[in-house]
This record gives C-alpha cells, structure tokens and sequence, in this order.
C-alpha cells in the first residue's frame, strides 16, 4: 500500500453552482474543460508561447534540459520484488515509459540487462490511449522463494489521478484475459489474497465523501461482477476516505480498514471474521508494522497509561497485546529540540529511522529481539543527505541514496549490521549534469516575526561577492509536514545555478523539519506563519547581501504555489519575480473543487465563519489589489490536474488581468498534478519557468 500521505489525491468533482459567491466572476473557469474557458486558455497559451519562443535562451535552454531527462546515465531506481528489481523507465525512445526488471547481479553492473515487462508506449499506440503510468501494486506471495504474479496496474488517461487498474500477470508478462479490471475512477485496492481484492472505488451515487474519494469498502471475488462483492464498510460522506488493506508483515495476514477522517486523522479498523475492532491508539499517530509490532509514530502527546509520550516518539508493542489491554508501549525513537524523525522504513530484521537534525540527515537502526529494541547510529557519510531507497521485507539488504544540491546522487547498497561506511557498495552514480565548480552549501537561520528560528540553505559560488546584485530563487513548501532538504538536480542545476543563479531553500513552519509540531503550528489559524517564515528568509537573505528585492524570486508549486502567491499580495515589494505551479490560490472556495475537502484539517473550513476569517486574511485571490505594486508572475498548471483545480490559477491570472498587473500563463493540456506527462513536457515547463526568471532577474 501507499503512504497515508499518499492517499491526498482528489477527485473530478466540479463544485455546487448554488454555492458560489455571486461576487465572482471567473467562475466560469472552473469549468475545466468549457468551451469559453479553454478558448481563454489557448489566448493565454499563445501569449506565453510567443514571448518564449521569442527568446535566445529558451530553446537552447528546453534542448538542453530534455537531454538530462531522457538521459540514460539517469539512476534507474528499482523496487525488489523476489528475484527480480523492477524498474520504471523513460527516455527518448520510450516517453510514455516501459516497466521492466533485472538481478542484482546485472544491476550491479553499468549496463545492466533489462527484460521488459510492459511497454507503455506500444500499449497506448494499440490501444489508441494516452496512457500514463501510474504504478503497480503486486500480491506478496506466502513465502521468500515464491514467485510474485499477481499485479494491479493502474494506468491514467492523460496523467490525472483518476486511473483505470487492470490484472497483470507477472510470470506471462500480459494482462489477465477476464481478471479484475476496474473503470477510471480514484480507486483504493488491495490484495486480501490470489482471488480476492480490497476495493473502494466509485460505485455510483452515494458511494463518494464530499472529497471526491470512495467511501464504500468492499471485497471482490474472482470470477464475480463487482456488483456482487460483499460491502465491509461505509464510512460518512463529510469524512475523507476508506480503504481496504491486508498486510503480513508477522507472516500472516491481518485485514484492516483505515477510515480517513481529515488530512491527518485516520482510524484504524481490524477486521476479524467481519467484524471491525478499532486499533487502540491516537487517531493522528503514523501506523506502521514490524513483525508482529504495531509501531505508532505520535503527532502529539499521548498518555496510555502512567507513562505520557511526547509528540515525534515512535513507540511500539504486540499488536496482540495492544488488542488485548496491555498499554506499556516501548520507545523506538525519541525526538529532541531540534531533532524530528524524518522516515521509516523496515527490512527482515530492523526497523531504520531517518531522523533530521537541524535538518542534516541521520540514519538509526533499530532492533527488536523479542523482549526489548535497541539502536545504533549507521556509520554514515557526515554532512550528506542520506535517504533509504529501497528495502524488501525478506531481505536486510537495503538502497540509499546520497546527494546534496552541488553532488551528483550516487546509489549505495548496505545492509544491517555493517559496521563502517566502507561496507556499502556503491551500485549507480549521476554524471555531473551541470558545472558545480566552486558550489557550496551553507545554512543560515532567520528570525520570524514570532521570533522563532527558521533555517535555511544557500546555494552559491564560494566567491560569491555579498553586495545584494545575486539573482536569487527561493524556494518553499510549508504544508503538510513535508520537510524540504537538500537535493540534486540536474535540470535545476542547468537551468539555473550553472549560469550563476543563488539558490535558497526555506525551512518554514508547516513542513516536518523539527517534528509534528513545526507542522501544527502552522495548521489551520497558524497559517499565517508559513508566510512569515518565507518573507523572514526573504529579508535575511536581503540583508546578508545575498541578494536584493529586484533579484529576488520565489518559486513554489501546490501548496508552495498557495505560498509564493500569498506572499506576493502581503509583500510585493520583496521580489522581482514569482512563478507559481499548479497552485492554490482561491481559498474561500478550495473545499468546493478537487480534493479540497479532504485538506479542511490543514486549511480550516471556510463554509464555518471562525475559519472564514482567518482564511480570507490570507487568501491570495480574494486579496489581490488594483493599486498594488506586483512584481510580474508566471502562473503554470495542466488541464488534467485533478488534485489542485486549473481553476486556482486561472482565475489568478484573470484577476492579475483584470486589474492591470503584468502576468504570463501557461496551461499544459496533460500532466495531472506534476504538470508534465513525459520528459519532453517536463523540458518545456522548466525551459518556461528557467527562461522567465532569468528575463526578470538576470543582471
């Protein structure tokens, strides 16, 4: 199964007419694909066409940047699954991408032997489709030695979230002729074993949450229409989601609902001969599994028993003792002031914790031997960001990843209990893709207007002359806990820090850079705080000489698309440039179009006046002025997002229109949420997006 966090994606739903404010007049597009809004589109499109095909850098600059994508020396990350590592794939002869496998042992070399077991682009070619991957999800046989066959792909017309899934067989390498086979829709499935699955998925009226996803769990069996599967669950409409799931991570199968209450609430529910016992624990806790351990990964503070829990420890005990009444939790891992757990991730016999501290990566392995866990740092490269790539529930062999923003990520694999850094063996490495000659990293902290402590990371040449005449691009998330670290970039790197550009990356509240409570602290009526911590960056950055307001840009995209455009209304006067993908921008109506009400635990619920309020303090579109100074802003989203509405950033640029102010709009026809569905699409958007900042910034 994916991660929870995963589980966000939102529906086609177009929003109730009779609850529109009649104050709006750009409702029209929301109309996603109305006649009069996608001819504004194409006016819009060709606009932006026209002044980049008009100049120099951009063509050179797209060139350039499709050749790193489709590049072959790209890391080809594998999943394992028994013998095999599967791997996704794009390049220039294959833009739609093939699925294809190979052993360690050919992984291990450079140029491995690839066996393909799907390929995408002669699918879509026979099938007259615009199939684009969207993943599979393959049963985990009883034992090590067995073979994995039995698969759900799911394939999305255009890159939208909405996926067809159809049975896979993966020793024949075909589809199944009359297996399971779901219609579009924002389906949840799992494997419950060979000939029966999990599914929540759009069973017609009723059966959808006021978010858009399935609210009706069933169970289908083989050989029987999916009318007659047996329904286990129905959650309430105003909730956000409900899924079916087996996992088995003690070696046998244990059957779960998770009833998705907001963004960061879940019940657990264990189905046992049909009947549904809830998991005793915290609605917000992270649950994981490990043996026969539940591990619960707390948000805020908990009290059990005698003994409270601060929020960020992971603690675990027996799922049997759990159900049972026993509460004497053990501790997995315990954060600190300005240390927070980052991930987890499990092999055959421990559990790794990736932890930040002050934001720099540290990695732990934990163990369990039956009555008590220990822990040991892993002997790790120092200031890397290290990240855990690939593991495999019957093996201790493990991948990670190490990068920063001027090193090219190179590919390790290790495995528990090594004792030095030595003992990894390197496996795949990126080519320098861009001259970093002379780049370093340092981290910076500035002050908020609270007060509070906001790191920050500064990518610049070590010569670098402080007078503020640096073009710089910050950039930012603050939603979500999704913390923002070090990385490396090929494309970014080409576009813009090999010509010269500074590169800042903001730690703001909102992300999970410090824990769940850097998060809460900016949930909700906290907002405002993701904003202050940006715009503190901005001055810090300003006042060290770094840059100044007219080489300043902010870039951000979703939720960071909902930060650099609030930013831009409260403090125009900072920036020379802002470029704003697939973003939120209309947050009085966000709970009304896709996905919206599923984020109302994140944002607040504007349809309640005490949330209302503070929401429309904020909200960039209801707050954009005539008589403000902005600077010019390139506003880029895709027809086939289904996640954040087209109509955000529409209706954006139609106000920014409106009243005079200078803005350039790119709308991609395909691409769902990423904006782009192949390499080439990709170039283009950031060929737009490098181009654009450097006629705004560039010296």
């Amino acid at each position: 199964m994916k991660p929870l966090a995963l589980l966000l994606a939102a529906c086609m739903l177009l929003a109730d007419a009779g609850a529109q404010p009649a104050a709006d007049p750009y409702l029209w597009l929301e109309e996603v694909e109305g006649e009069r809004a996608l001819a504004w589109v194409r006016g819009r499109n060709a606009e932006a066409e026209k002044e980049f095909g008009a100049d120099a850098r951009y063509d050179g600059l797209r060139r350039d940047l499709l050749k790193i994508l489709d590049s072959r020396e790209r890391i080809p990350f594998v999943a394992r699954m028994g013998p095999h590592y599967y791997n996704f794939w794009r390049d220039a002869a294959n833009p739609r991408g093939i699925w294809r496998r190979t052993t360690l042992d050919e992984y291990r070399g450079p140029a491995p032997k690839w066996e393909t077991v799907l390929d995408l682009d002669a699918l879509a070619r026979d099938e007259k489709e615009n199939w684009v991957w969207k993943g599979a999800d393959c049963l985990r046989p009883d034992s090590a030695e067995a073979p994995y066959r039995h698969c759900l792909v799911a394939l999305s017309r255009g890159g939208a979230d909405a996926a067809v899934e159809r049975e896979f067989d993966l020793v024949d390498k075909r589809f199944v002729e009359g297996g399971f086979a779901l219609p579009e829709a924002k389906s949840r499935t799992d494997w419950r074993d060979a000939d029966t699955l999990w599914v929540a998925t759009n069973y017609g009226p009723g059966s959808l949450t006021t978010s858009g996803y399935a609210r009706v769990v069933k169970l289908w069996k083989r050989g029987t229409p999916l009318a007659e599967a047996q329904t286990v669950y129905e959650q309430p409409a105003q909730e956000v989601l409900a899924l079916g799931m087996s996992e088995r991570e003690s070696g046998a199968r244990r059957d779960w609902i998770v009833r998705v209450i907001s963004s960061r609430n879940a019940q657990w529910l264990r189905v046992v001969d049909g009947k549904l016992t809830s998991l005793p624990a915290p609605t917000d806790a992270e649950v994981s599994f490990f043996g026969d351990q539940v591990l619960l990964r707390l948000r805020t503070a908990w009290k059990p028993a005698a003994r409270q829990f601060a929020a960020g420890t992971v603690i675990a005990i027996g799922v049997e003792a759990l159900f049972a009444g026993r509460r004497d939790f053990a501790v997995v891992y315990a954060p600190g002031p300005r240390r927070a757990l980052q991930s987890l991730a499990t092999t055959r016999s421990a559990v790794l914790l990736g932890e930040l501290d002050n934001v720099r990566s540290r990695w732990h392995e934990a163990r369990f031997d039956g009555k008590a866990w220990t822990s040991r740092p892993l002997p790790l490269p120092a200031n890397a960001q290290v990240e855990v790539a690939m593991t495999y529930w019957a093996a201790d062999e493990f991948m990670l990843t190490v990068q920063d923003f001027g090193t090219p990520s190179s590919l390790y694999l290790g495995r528990i209990g090594a004792g030095a850094w030595g003992e990894f063996a390197r496996l795949k490495a990126l080519p320098e893709f861009f001259d970093a000659t002379g780049l370093e990293t340092r981290q910076y902290e500035a002050v908020s207007r609270d007060g509070t402590r906001i790191p920050y990371f500064a990518v610049m040449r070590r010569d670098v002359k402080l007078d503020g005449d640096n073009p710089a691009l910050l950039n930012g998330y603050g939603g979500f806990e999704i913390p923002q670290l070090p990385w490396y970039s090929g494309a970014f790197g080409k576009g813009w820090l090999e010509p010269g550009g500074v590169f800042l990356l903001a730690n703001i509240r909102g992300g999970g850079e410090f824990g769940p409570d850097w998060h809460l602290q900016a949930r909700r009526e906290g907002r405002q705080k993701t904003f202050d911590d940006f715009i503190a960056v901005a001055g810090d950055a300003i006042a060290r000489g770094i840059t100044s307001p007219g080489r300043l840009g902010i870039l951000g995209g979703s939720q960071g698309g909902l930060l650099v455009t609030g930013t831009m209304v409260q403090r125009p006067d900072l920036f020379g440039a802002v470029v704003a993908q697939v973003p939120l921008a209309d947050m009085l109506r966000y709970h009304l179009l896709p996905a919206g009400a599923s984020w109302i635990g994140e944002y607040g619920d504007p349809e309640q006046p005490a949330d209302r309020a503070f929401i429309e303090k904020y909200s960039p579109y209801q707050n954009l002025r005539r008589e403000a100074n902005y600077p010019r802003i390139f506003l880029y989203t895709s027809t086939r997002d289904d996640r954040v509405h087209p109509g955000h950033a529409r209706k954006m640029a139609a106000r920014l229109r409106e009243q005079g102010h200078d803005v350039l709009y790119f709308e991609n026809t395909e691409g769902g949420h990423g904006a782009a569905a192949n390499n080439a699409q990709a170039a283009h958007m950031w060929a737009q997006t490098f181009t654009f900042l450097w006629r705004q910034l560039g010296r």
